[in-house]
């Protein structure tokens, strides 16, 4: 396949100054930028999105301390208790009662002890070989379902495991000794502690084969895989599957949906007598990784020390950064809207539906103008954007599970935040005999994100993300186009890529297509994964079918936030692509990049930029980019899927 010099070479992101806009679009914005840009030492990125996240989260810290202070007065109730977990953890006084759960693994003697807890582990948020929660029903969102899946690997992606993998190895090694160092701290004895870490590494090696890739997982559609109620008690021979089902909602689903079937096609390999005491281990030291931060500093430092390898982060977050993104995350929904009640202004709101709304009204447009679509299949398409639901800034009305959440001072850090992750589960499998709320947002008002439903057929953009250089009241249409346009436009095609495609208007996994159009559409989804697939990358090569998806809507997305943009007063191409080139200003460490290489379905950001750029006749004209130059690309290899 015809590649342009670009292409080849936007992996290589050391820059100088004097980097053409025709050369490269990515390095010419943000090469500077790159050259100097010095990565934080508790956090592993830099750049657009992570700048906004931390000017938000700075913001966020800010209102914490002074709630706590008494100089802002605390009107909400909820945010009063959000308050209150911030100041524990801020404190992060010394507990051992996690000691009381660690020994509640360890107390099991066999598989029949596993099985009679197994609700009470479930229930009450501990680490299990299989997973079991309530969502909508991907065929019919009116139900809800029983959805299974395995256990998770202690490393990011099955490549950290490969023979030769020297930094899969080293994780593992630190994995390890963190481990042994928190169990000892907790006053286990030596021989207890390695043979527990030995047992617990065995098990998440058998895991190995069984659970699926990241590309696996990328292919959302299949992960319905629905089996009867009885063939999935017929999973295990050692465990009672239904009666943990029934024992949760008081009933018999008619069907379970499995979405790992090798996983539990082999789960006898892996939960049995014989390996019952690797699998006792596991879970005792998994549980006491995912909560080690919740029990004192000292715990805390040393948990940090193998989460800052992971990333390649050379410094331990500080206390008041952990202590905020912990209450954040716990009290996302409230303190969303608080933020963007006190951030994100009407005007802003009106103006930017205004600009959702011209986005798919050319998304309509080109639809119907579309030649490879017939007639039907286009007005399936064209339903799917009137069913549409917007959501702009944050939610209007607060989610009733957060008036459950009281702070208990009188408890420490790891009791309270296991007792809000408690009433969570609690709230999710309460969820099965509710309807489905298609006015739950998926997302806080603090996210610096956007994202689409399928299942929901909606859009979501919280506040954070409405600002610059996405967007800004007083920045031109050109930049607005570029930045937030293009974001809007990106989560509008994913309704349309390939996971998308395969659910309707009401966000139900339904076939709207002619078998024609399919075909055509499947070719064109390949040669989308051909135009990625093996680019090399800081010495790895991008896998075009983990990153498909999201190439598919940037693609269209770009497309029509251009068309938009270019019927505008004032518009400047220039501009646009300028903007469009800033979002993507990134700067990583090695770590990070490779970690995502392997298990992001988003491609890397300086190949995201001028590749999908380069499919853009408009670019050509817009610099004057001729043959001999990087960013050309032969016309008949540029795509515009949608």
């Amino acid at each position: 396949m015809l590649r342009s010099n670009i292409i080849g070479g936007a992996g290589n992101i050391i820059s100088t100054e004097s980097t053409s806009l025709k050369d490269d679009l990515y390095l010419a914005v943000n090469g500077h930028w790159l050259r100097k840009a010095v990565i934080p030492k508790d956090y592993p990125r830099v750049g657009t999105f992570p700048n906004l996240f931390f000017n938000v989260e700075k913001s966020l810290r800010s209102d914490l301390n002074g709630f706590l202070s008494g100089t802002e007065r605390i009107q909400d109730k909820v945010i009063l208790q959000a308050v209150k977990l911030y100041e524990m953890a801020l404190e992060l006084k010394k507990s051992n009662v996690i000691k009381n759960d660690l020994e509640k693994i360890n107390n099991m003697n066999d598989l029949n002890d596993l099985s009679s807890e197994l609700n009470f582990f479930i229930e009450n948020d501990f680490i299990l070989p299989l997973i079991i929660e309530v969502h909508e029903n991907m065929k019919d969102n009116s139900q809800k379902s029983f959805y299974a899946a395995g256990a998770k690997l202690i490393l990011p992606d099955k490549t950290y495991y490969d023979a030769g993998n020297s930094i899969g190895k080293r994780l593992l090694d630190l994995y390890s000794q963190a481990a042994k160092d928190l169990l000892i701290k907790l006053g286990y004895d030596d021989t207890f502690v390695s043979q527990t870490v030995e047992k617990a590494l065995k098990f998440d090696r058998r895991l190995l084969p069984m659970v699926k890739n990241p590309e696996e997982w990328a292919d959302y559609p299949n992960i319905y895989n629905p089996v009867s109620f009885i063939d999935f008690g017929k999973k295990s021979n050692y465990i009672d599957l239904q009666a943990i089902i029934k024992n949760l909602i008081g009933d018999e689903p008619k069907q379970i949906i499995i979405g790992e079937p090798r996983y539990f096609n082999h789960f006898n390999e892996l939960v049995n007598d014989d390996t019952f005491d690797e699998v006792k281990a596991w879970m005792l030291v998994s549980f006491l990784m995912k909560n080690a931060d919740l029990i004192d500093e000292p715990s805390r430092q040393i948990i940090s020390q193998y989460k800052s390898a992971l990333m390649g982060v050379n410094g331990v977050e500080k206390r008041e950064k952990y202590a905020c993104r912990l209450t954040t995350s716990l009290f996302s929904e409230p303190i969303g809207i608080f933020y963007g009640k006190k951030h994100f202004g009407k005007g802003a709101k009106k103006d930017v539906l205004s600009m959702v709304a011209k986005i798919i009204d050319t998304y309509k447009k080109r639809l119907a103008q579309n030649e490879w679509l017939s007639e039907a299949t286009k007005r399936n398409a064209i339903l799917k954007l009137d069913k549409m639901i917007v959501k702009i800034g944050y939610p209007e009305k607060l989610d009733s599970l957060y008036n459950k959440f009281i702070i208990d001072t009188g408890k420490s850090l790891y009791e309270n935040v296991r007792h809000l992750r408690i009433l969570e589960i609690q709230n999710m499998f309460e969820q099965y005999y509710k309807p489905f709320d298609r006015a739950k947002w998926n997302m806080s008002g603090y996210e610096v994100n956007a994202s689409y439903n399928p299942s929901a057929n909606d859009i979501t953009f919280p506040a954070a993300i409405l600002q610059r250089p996405f967007y800004n009241l007083k920045q031109t249409v050109s930049q607005n186009y570029g930045g937030i346009g293009s974001v809007i436009a990106h989560e509008i095609s994913h309704a349309f890529d390939n996971n998308g495609a395969k659910f309707d208007e009401l966000g139900n996994m339904k076939n709207w297509w002619t078998s024609r159009d399919y075909e055509n559409f499947q070719s064109l989804t390949q040669k989308m994964i051909d135009q990625f697939d093996g680019i090399s990358y800081m010495g790895k090569k991008v896998n075009g079918a983990l990153v498909v998806s999201e190439n598919i809507a940037d693609v269209g997305g770009l497309a029509c936030a251009l068309e938009v943009a270019k019927a505008q007063p004032n518009f400047n191409c220039k501009v646009f692509f300028v903007n469009w080139a800033l979002n993507w200003r990134i700067k990583s460490t090695k770590q990070v990049n490779e970690m995502l290489l392997s298990v992001d379905v988003h491609s890397p950001a300086p190949l995201r930029c001028n590749i999908i750029a380069q499919d853009m006749d408009d670019l050509y004209k817009a610099f004057d980019i001729k043959k001999t130059d990087g960013m050309w690309l032969d016309k008949t290899q540029r795509l515009n899927i949608w």
